[in-house]
């Protein structure tokens, strides 16, 4: 599948709204697009695939490492064996719009630049040409040479002038780029291209898609056939990916508004291998009949009303204490809690799984890559195994003195700046967001079959 990374100058230059306008200019043309995010992010992603209409992967080189980052490319081109489903009734190959995170060379660990020379994929740079012209020139000039300073194999195609004018605006951006720099259009100025936002980043694309009008009065003025002809195909040698062994096990995913911090790959991972269920705490869904039960992270302190008065996570503290397995990562942490107590000081009753009471704050409490080492075997690792996954959290955790941890924090905070994983009955809570290619949810999956037996 050929494709191409959107790089920005900076974080807050527009990548997402200049991908969402490519995305769509691509489609008009045309084009099926397979859409991707550089990075651990689950906002952004949900923007893609409201537009896109299919989900967009998660291309993280700490959360997967380069054989990973490349399987999880490979998957957005079809079912396991890499046959390509046409979502659109067509046979033509998806091109793959890899947005960015932060700046192109920003990042540890995982830096768009690092994800974009793992793939070999060319970079189209997002520039804010709100108050430049000849300077746009002088900026992405200056971040195609910069790869060669630092030693990296990045190629710099060119460039979209994000907030550009037309006319004499966009003629003076065209005119200055050098040779080997090439102009893909520009995203004009537009209200209606803005996304709200609020604590953890954007709001969903659910909840706040962009009018597909204002897309494609934007795509209008994007050089479509030029963006395609740029994408290319990653030149790391196609090795199969391999189906996995099944497992005698139902997994119930909860799944709304409260609980939507789930990579794409997580769900197909439990479908591969086991029978996937869902259901809505917030809409009181009684927990299905399982093995085991996922609650991904998302919002549970905006729904912290409809969550204590449902009867679902009453239950699921129940069930948990009877020795069902219960995985719970940040939001799926807060609701497995005793309670919860909102940034305005409101405090509601959770499940009741682990010893802790969860506050909220204004300002985010953890934010990097991390890196995990299980103290004993748990839910998602073996004793002295190390995990690695991300962490973006406003909410901190007051556990109980006798409360026990599953892992140590090799890198990152955790619970409490040394461990993470409150773990309680056969149930475990974490703070850190893991990506399949981990290994953690394989082992979530092999635990869940053998308690059960």
């Amino acid at each position: 599948m050929n494709g191409f990374v959107l790089g920005g100058v900076s974080s807050g230059v527009g990548k997402t709204v200049a991908t969402l306008s490519i995305i769509q200019a691509l489609e008009d043309a045309g084009h099926e697009v397979q859409p991707a995010k550089a990075g651990p992010d689950f906002i952004d992603p949900s923007h893609h695939e409201a537009i896109a209409g299919r989900p967009s992967r998660t291309l993280d080189l700490w959360l997967c490492g380069e054989d990973g980052l490349r399987r999880n490319y490979r998957r957005g081109e079809g079912d396991i064996d890499g046959s390509h489903p046409s979502v659109r009734g067509t046979s033509s190959p998806a091109i793959c719009v890899v947005e960015g995170v932060m700046g192109l060379y920003d990042g540890d660990g995982s830096s768009t630049a690092m994800v974009a020379e793992a793939l070999d994929l060319p970079v189209v740079l997002v520039v804010d040409a709100k108050a430049g012209m000849e300077s746009v020139a002088a900026t992405a000039l200056g971040f195609r040479e910069y790869a060669a300073e630092i030693g990296r194999d990045i190629d710099v195609a060119g460039v979209v002038a994000q907030r550009a004018h037309g006319g004499r605006h966009e003629q003076g951006i065209r005119d200055a780029l050098p040779e080997g720099l090439e102009y893909f259009g520009r995203i004009p100025p537009n209200n209606d291209l803005e996304i709200t936002d609020r604590h953890l980043g954007l709001e969903m694309g659910g909840e706040a898609a962009l009018p597909r009008e204002a897309l494609r009065e934007a795509a209008e003025s994007l050089a479509a056939e030029r963006l395609a002809d740029v994408a290319s195909e990653p030149s790391a040698p196609r090795e199969p990916i391999e189906p996995a062994e099944p497992v005698d096990a139902t997994v119930a995913v909860a799944s709304d508004a409260a609980f939507c911090f789930r990579y794409p790959a997580t769900l197909e991972r439990f479908r591969e291998r086991a029978e996937l269920v869902t259901f809505s705490p917030v809409a009181g869904d009684p927990v299905p009949d399982c093995d085991g039960v996922y609650l991904p992270g998302g919002y549970p302190e905006l729904h912290a009303d409809a969550l204590e008065s449902a009867d679902t996570l009453a239950e699921l503290g129940d069930l948990a204490a009877d020795g069902l397995p219960v995985l719970g990562e940040c939001g799926g942490l807060m609701a497995m809690s005793q309670s919860l107590t909102t940034a305005e000081g409101e405090r509601h009753e959770m499940a009741g799984i682990l010893p802790a009471d969860v506050t909220m704050h204004d300002r985010y409490q953890a934010l990097d890559h991390v890196e995990l080492e299980a103290v004993d075997d748990t839910l998602t690792a073996d004793a002295g195994e190390r995990i690695r996954g991300h962490e973006f959290h406003y909410s901190s955790a007051d556990v109980d003195a006798d409360a026990r941890f599953a892992f140590e924090t090799v890198r990152g905070d955790g619970i409490d700046g040394d461990h993470d994983g409150l773990t309680e009955y056969e149930s475990l809570g974490t703070y850190v967001h893991v990506h399949p290619e981990s290994g953690a949810f394989d082992r979530f999956l092999e635990a869940v079959e053998a308690n059960g037996i």
